[in-house]
């Protein structure tokens, strides 16, 4: 059984976001693209509401793996990381390459990641980058990783029908990565609140099991949305799930500097801040020229953040996930 002592070990120890990078496709479509394709969609009234005015997206031979890897690269050439320090890769995705094998698989030997890292993928989308720093900080608290390499990466597109007007307004591919480790000063990841209601499942569903091969006149291949009633789930269980990680925290909505909500669109996120009386100053936003990426969406954000000297040292952070599952999830980061 474990000792006391050792749980307590265990529990002080902290973990810390060491870098971050993305990668978008080099393919953009902006919304004069789909007003020529769709002249009957009036954007007058589309961009006031999502506030996206361009998104990237992966041609038919790109994968969500192309978009982890060059993201990968790219944090491992930036962050000066040596690749066989890597000892766990964990991909988040609903777009894989296959049903079988396991994308992360695929991803360790593109990489050429040691074949001592444990790899694999989960299957989660607005909220996954929560849980993935939950699973990859487990790990490490446990005894069990040094220094986790975690992947988010979505092509939506895929599954997205040409003649959708809410789909292809909002969604955009990318790919983001993220290292985790020990900290050894304030940095800190944590601590997290879930949540899932899985009777929502229809509100945002590809039906089909076809991965990468969606067809026009398939329907149970494409994504449907249910815009009111995702809208109303999220009105009500962010704000709860703000509060509740504000409780769990012993801190107060005044005590964080910076809120990182999944980049869902405008007017999500301008309904979030009217609930919960945010200034619009505490609130980043990334979305209008990349649209809503999915599980990569808070990474980004997070880097972008960083870049538009947004992000200080010290600086106390929330990240807030939520759709698809329906699933949500919230984490406080120190900077």
């Amino acid at each position: 059984r474990e000792s006391i002592i050792e749980r307590s070990i265990r529990s002080v120890v902290k973990i810390k976001i060491h870098h971050i990078e993305y990668c978008l496709p080099e393919r953009v479509i902006t919304n004069a693209d789909l007003a020529k394709e769709n002249p009957e969609w009036d954007f007058s009234l589309i961009e006031p509401k999502t506030g996206i005015f361009s998104r990237h997206i992966a041609d038919k031979s790109e994968r969500a793996s192309d978009l982890a890897v060059r993201a990968a690269e790219r944090l491992l050439q930036k962050g000066d990381i040596d690749r066989n320090s890597i000892d766990t890769l964990i991909f988040c995705t609903q777009s894989p390459d296959f049903l079988l094998p396991t994308t992360a698989c695929i991803i360790q030997d593109r990489l050429k990641l040691p074949v001592q890292t444990a790899a694999f993928d989960f299957n989660l989308g607005c909220s996954g980058y929560i849980y993935g720093l939950a699973l990859g900080g487990a790990l490490i608290k446990g005894g069990m990783s040094e220094r986790v390499l975690l992947l988010c990466a979505e092509t939506y597109s895929k599954y997205i029908a040409e003649t959708d007007r809410t789909s292809r307004t909002i969604f955009g591919d990318g790919g983001a990565a993220t290292i985790l480790e020990r900290s050894h000063n304030n940095q800190s990841v944590g601590p997290f609140v879930f949540g899932t209601d899985g009777s929502g499942k229809d509100k945002l569903i590809v039906r089909s099991s076809t991965v990468n091969n969606a067809k026009d006149d398939n329907s149970s291949s494409r994504l449907f949305i249910d815009g009111p009633g995702v809208f109303m789930f999220t009105m009500q269980r962010v704000p709860e799930c703000v509060h509740s990680l504000l409780r769990k925290a012993k801190k107060t909505i005044d005590d964080v500097d910076l809120f990182v909500f999944h980049q869902a669109s405008k007017v999500v996120i301008d309904n979030i801040i009217r609930i919960l009386s945010l200034k619009e100053s505490e609130v980043f936003r990334g979305y209008e020229k990349i649209g809503n990426t999915v599980s990569a969406s808070i990474p980004i954000a997070l880097k972008q953040a960083e870049e538009q000297h947004r992000l200080k040292s010290g600086d106390l952070v929330m990240l807030v996930g939520f759709g698809v599952g329906l699933s949500w999830g919230a984490c406080l980061i120190q900077w």
